[in-house]
């Protein structure tokens, strides 16, 4: 789909989503699985941070960025611990689509 010819034009690798996943394995080991609650964060930024709006042609006019690091992820995963906990994992199914809203609402088109 375009607006006014502008496309987004993502450059994310197969090779640096596998290398995220693995790294995100070992963390939710290393932590019992308390990573898994800002591992959709850090997931879902990875390809937004690597796309860019490129106009008609495919010249690259700008780049998607949000910026999003743990201490504005604390509140809301804890809340969701929480919920999860009473909820016996069910309140999940809400959570990466309130995250994947939160991530879109803070994406910034930068100038390149």
């Amino acid at each position: 789909m375009t607006i006014n010819g502008y496309k987004l034009k993502c450059e994310y690798s197969v090779s640096e989503a596998i290398g995220s996943i693995i790294i995100w394995i070992l963390i939710s080991i290393v932590t019992l699985g308390l990573g898994l609650f800002v591992m959709p964060y850090y997931v879902l930024k990875g390809p937004i941070n690597r796309s860019f709006l490129v106009d008609a042609s495919g010249n690259k006019i700008g780049k998607l960025h949000v910026d999003v690091n743990l201490a504005s992820i604390i509140g809301h995963a804890v809340i969701w611990v929480l919920l999860s906990i009473v909820t016996i994992g069910l309140a999940m199914f809400v959570y990466y689509p309130a995250v994947v809203k939160r991530l879109l609402n803070g994406v910034e088109i930068r100038d390149l």
